[in-house]
């Protein structure tokens, strides 16, 4: 199949692939507020001087590991408290987790989107003094790859290895075909702007850094296609890097792998945010 034979709209339309998206996303809602409440997070807190520039920490103790979760929703759609369930089963297992919100598409760029995720995990560092191991999903996961590729060394006050490693959710690294889409009514990318927000056209992370790409095994061809090529990329470039494909899950239902206890991947992601906390 050529690329221009690649119906983009369909490939990227996941709330059109997945009907069910609604039920989905109430009852995550719903878990989320019951797990605010019997849990007790420290909520609202503010890393910069924006309205969403806020995050919300769930810490079962004051020495755990870190895990910061970042939403989905295209760059514009989301908040932090629709995810709050996402704690639930890290915290279980001794994991703190951080969700913050970011700005949005059109008020925000994609670029300053990173921004406001780089300028929360400074903000984490300075009050934890804790390396996140950064989790997203679907936009979430491409900020995830920022994170993880971000230089570190060029902000002021956090470790040049702040971010060692990243576990991403059918992540999106490479933003040229979204632009022919109606995903792009709000993102107003154009081809240069799309390349430069692209973790797979930017330098990629150094070497030794972790990164996931999970990816459902019933979603489109193109995001199985976005998560090889991220992984085939970055472990040439030296980054201990692999796409993992999660039989039977499609664009939303991989994100509840996070809150099911005997998941391989929250297994993985409890293992990883352990390994990267050492000294």
């Amino acid at each position: 199949m050529t690329a221009t034979s690649i119906d983009y709209e369909a490939e990227y339309n996941n709330r059109k692939r997945v009907p069910e998206h609604v039920e989905i996303l109430d009852r995550w809602q719903t878990l989320s507020s019951a797990y605010r409440l019997a849990s007790a997070p420290q909520t609202d807190v503010p890393y910069g001087p924006r309205e969403r520039q806020r995050y919300d920490l769930f810490s079962p103790a004051d020495t755990s590991p870190l895990a910061a979760y970042i939403h989905g929703g295209y760059w514009q759609r989301g908040d932090r408290k629709d995810f709050s369930f996402i704690a639930r089963e890290l915290n279980a297992q001794g994991i703190a987790v951080a969700i913050p919100s970011y700005s949005l598409c059109p008020a925000a760029s994609i670029t300053e989107i990173i921004d406001d995720v780089s300028l929360c995990l400074a903000a984490l560092w300075k009050k934890t003094r804790k390396r996140p191991l950064v989790i997203g999903h679907s936009a979430g996961g491409h900020l995830t790859a920022a994170m993880v590729a971000n230089d570190w060394s060029r902000v002021a006050g956090v470790p040049a290895d702040l971010v060692r490693g990243g576990y991403a959710l059918s992540g999106v690294y490479d933003l040229p075909p979204l632009i022919g889409t109606s995903i792009n009514e709000a993102l107003r990318l154009s081809n240069g702007t799309a390349r430069a927000a692209s973790p797979l056209f930017r330098p990629a992370p150094p070497k030794g850094r972790h990164f996931v790409a999970a990816v459902g095994g019933e979603e489109s061809a193109e995001f199985l296609r976005q998560s090889r090529d991220i992984a085939d990329t970055w472990q040439k470039a030296g980054v201990y890097a692999e796409c993992v494909v999660i039989p039977g899950a499609n664009h939303f239902t991989i994100v509840e792998e996070l809150i099911r206890p005997d998941s391989p991947m929250l297994a993985r992601i409890v293992a990883l945010a352990r390994e990267l906390d050492a000294p």
